[in-house]
């Protein structure tokens, strides 16, 4: 079992920045391929970003490439995503994941979520 807890959402004007922070408690973190995704109402969960147990490799949305960095601290248990040049259609419920193979867009253990608005 893996417990998540995302923490650095809220509201910031189109062209800003916010870092999303993912920490984990319970199983080894190090041994899972994290992932980053985001939903509004009415839409599909979309998948943002994602990382390698070791934090070498990361693969992104084609929404976001450019824009969102992911990176991952293991010895914090601790993973984030740095949210730059955001635009009101970054505007979602962004959840932290635990993925079931670095590759795969399946997540195992979520996140409750945490709101990030971006005002135009």
């Amino acid at each position: 079992q893996v417990q998540l807890v995302e923490s650095g959402g809220g509201l910031v004007q189109a062209g800003g920045s916010l870092r999303l922070s993912c920490a984990a408690s319970g199983r080894t973190f190090s041994g899972y391929a994290m992932g980053w995704f985001r939903q509004t109402p009415g839409k599909e969960r979309e998948f943002v970003a994602a990382i390698s147990p070791g934090g070498i490799s990361t693969n992104y949305g084609d929404s976001v490439k450019g824009r969102f960095a992911i990176s991952r601290d293991n010895a914090k248990n601790t993973m984030y995503l740095q949210m730059n040049s955001l635009k009101p259609e970054d505007t979602a419920v962004y959840y932290c994941a635990t993925l079931t193979v670095y590759g795969s867009r399946r997540g195992t253990y979520w996140g409750q979520g945490i709101q990030v608005t971006v005002s135009s």
